[in-house]
């Protein structure tokens, strides 16, 4: 398929152009004319300004059923858990491909082109797996794909509720017994056009030690990403340190899971030492502010580590929100209120751990660019709406950043297919819909 799309103003990485012809064939821009002040003939018009398509790197479909649920109230991370593995027991695979759908058509519409899904849902109630053992993670890809997105399915070892403890009832369904076996049955997944898989070790206390090795190996073996939950809770850190007397990072870097593969989730808890181990092996840090903030976990020294030498990425976690602007704008207003500074990341760096380095924290490097030879995902947010209407083009990404919301976004184009079309969604007919649909099943 050849397409051309002319984007009224579009950011190139460093700076925003007008008039931008962006030319595709088979799902690859082809080529980048710039100083192009009119569509050309043919050519699908895209106002606004256009971005690389924004890449969510953390995220947990299921848990967009918990959204208005466990806001209300106080609680704790603990509590909130409580709550989360009460959706988590009513799920099936079909139940969950259709929250899935759902959920991926929602991130869709706030332009995100990829999702980075860290699955441990694995098998049926009380653990017995499914004919199928790979059935809900399969789920989650044929939602992707009918989502219009791509997907990096991180399939999780998740094997005890804590240091030196069996799973509970509830994280039976995640649990495969031992990482070998987690590894056996992660290698029946198969990648496929808009799919890669990757691995994650859920927590450093829900894989023991010895056998953190094993998920680090096999996905070294494969290339591919290795992500992991690190440090989103002190608790975490002071169990770890009692188990194993050194952090959970250390720990990590010892069995060597930390290298240039690896994202590091949250990160929200750390020693200098620990910065500069992650910073050292250039570990990506997958920030999640909104989620963060909701469950009051703290404000993650991302500054520090960015400076250490790991890239940033953005993810939305529990879905809270699903806004990938909002997580960018969010971890530099969260800075300024720890620092009392301002202008800690440009909206240039901002869109980059949006776009770019969220992308090659999936595994997907050949994306999040609008350049040749990348893979055609865009995406344009309106400079016209209420909260983005007045300033000048040329600081599109400063506003993009600083004041637009997923509401914002007009088109999401995909492999050169246009997903959402003037913000209607064309794949999924009813996203609000089907999101209620689904969650109302859930409900208990």
């Amino acid at each position: 398929m050849q397409v051309t799309y002319w984007a009224e103003h579009a950011w190139l990485g460093t700076h925003v152009e007008p008039g931008v012809a962006i030319e595709v064939t088979g799902g690859r821009i082809t080529a980048v004319r710039t100083n192009v002040p009119a569509p050309p003939p043919g050519a699908t018009t895209l106002r606004g300004l256009t971005l690389p398509g924004l890449a969510n790197a953390h995220s947990h479909a299921f848990h967009r059923a918990l959204r208005g649920r466990t806001q209300v109230g106080s609680g704790t991370f603990w509590t909130w858990r409580d709550v989360m593995y009460g959706v988590a027991d009513r799920l099936t695979p079909d139940s969950y491909f259709a929250l899935a759908r759902a959920t991926y058509a929602e991130m869709a519409l706030a332009g995100i082109t990829c999702v980075g899904e860290f699955h441990y849902l694995h098998h049926g109630p009380g653990g017995t797996p499914y004919a199928d053992p790979n059935a809900m993670g399969e789920a989650l890809i044929a939602a992707a794909a009918e989502a219009g997105i791509r997907i990096t399915l991180l399939d999780t070892a998740y094997l005890s509720s804590g240091f030196g403890q069996p799973p509970n009832h509830h994280q039976a369904r995640f649990s495969d017994g031992t990482a070998d076996a987690w590894a056996e049955r992660a290698a029946a997944l198969k990648p496929a056009g808009h799919a890669r898989i990757g691995a994650a070790v859920h927590s450093v206390r829900a894989v023991p030690a010895d056998q953190l090795t094993t998920v680090a190996d096999w996905a070294k073996e494969r290339e591919a990403p290795l992500h992991v939950h690190l440090s989103e809770q002190t608790a975490e850190n002071d169990a770890c340190l009692a188990a194993h007397g050194r952090t959970p990072t250390r720990l990590l870097a010892d069995h060597g899971v930390l290298g240039p593969r690896t994202s590091a989730v949250h990160a929200t808890h750390l020693t200098d030492e620990d910065i500069a181990l992650l910073g050292g092996a250039a570990s990506t840090i997958c920030m999640c502010p909104t989620t963060e903030r909701d469950l009051a976990d703290g404000i993650g020294p991302a500054v520090a580590l960015q400076r250490a030498g790991s890239p940033l990425s953005l993810g939305s976690d529990s879905h809270a929100v699903i806004d990938l602007l909002e997580e960018a704008r969010a971890m530099e207003l969260d800075e300024r209120l720890r620092s009392r500074t301002r202008g800690h990341w440009t909206a240039a760096a901002l869109l980059r751990a949006a776009t770019e380095d969220g992308h090659a924290s999936l595994g997907w490097a050949d994306a999040g660019r609008i350049e040749q030879g990348a893979l055609a995902d865009l995406t344009t947010v309106a400079l016209d709406s209420v909260r983005t209407a007045g300033p000048a083009p040329r600081h599109g990404a400063e506003t993009a950043v600083f004041a637009a919301t997923g509401a914002d976004i007009r088109h999401t184009v995909v492999g050169g297919r246009h997903v959402v079309r003037d913000g209607v969604h064309q794949l999924v007919p009813d996203v609000p819909r089907e999101l209620a649909d689904s969650i109302a099943a859930l409900s208990g």
